[in-house]
């Protein structure tokens, strides 16, 4: 079924129960970290994709990493990222780079180099990774973009595994966008379109009905 909702639409008024239940299914619910079977890390150029992987591992969170990324056919890379000035140079290769840099070994790293979007990530990483055998996957991905890329896992991973985000926030304009704020920066249409982008009013009614009773 197509998609019924543009990317980024225009908002409209919007109730307070509105916006907290947008923000549940944006942001997800606020999970505590705990100890998973692996970590999966989304593509991406800003340093948090990174730093929270680095993080989980010396918190012990995770023992294996799955680092996803080609390059993106449509993204803007971040300004200070690496790979701005080598256009062979791969996102997940960036992200394995700083890993080893923080001492995290090499053999526990899977790594795939063709993906070019969130899809393509869930379905390369099938190629380099065996999923089956996991319970649990703490996932590092933009906090505006958890709970769009996390529906993706769960449609095309085992059923068995369990998601923990362990997600970072990003600056628009010199404002951090947060699951707190986020109706109220300019980022607003985006993370809107975020929210709800690529959804059909069934998908809709059943995030809902999770959000409401689980």
């Amino acid at each position: 079924m197509n998609p019924i909702i543009p990317k980024e639409p225009v908002i409209p008024d919007l109730r307070e129960i509105d916006v907290e239940l947008l923000t549940a299914i944006t942001f997800e619910k606020e999970v505590r970290p705990q100890k998973c079977d692996a970590l999966f890390v989304f593509s991406g150029t800003h340093s948090g994709h990174w730093e929270k992987a680095i993080e989980a591992y010396h918190r012990n969170y995770i023992e294996t990493i799955i680092v996803t990324g080609g390059r993106s056919l449509t993204g803007i890379p971040h300004p200070h990222w690496e790979g701005n000035t080598d256009r062979e140079v791969s996102e997940a290769q960036v992200i394995v780079s700083f890993l080893i840099r923080a001492g995290i070994p090499s053999h526990i790293i899977f790594s795939e180099e063709k993906s070019t979007n969130s899809l393509e990530n869930v379905k390369c990483a099938l190629e380099v990774f065996d999923f089956t055998k996991i319970q649990s996957l703490m996932v590092v991905c933009k906090s505006h973009a958890t709970g769009r890329q996390i529906r993706t896992l769960k449609k095309h991973l085992p059923n068995q595994i369990e998601y923990i985000p362990f997600t970072f926030n990003t600056v628009y304009k010199g404002t951090e966008v947060n699951r707190n704020n986020w109706m109220e920066t300019e980022m607003e249409e985006s993370v809107y379109g975020e929210n709800i982008y690529g959804l059909t009013i069934m998908e809709l009614k059943e995030i809902f009905f999770l959000w409401m009773y689980v």
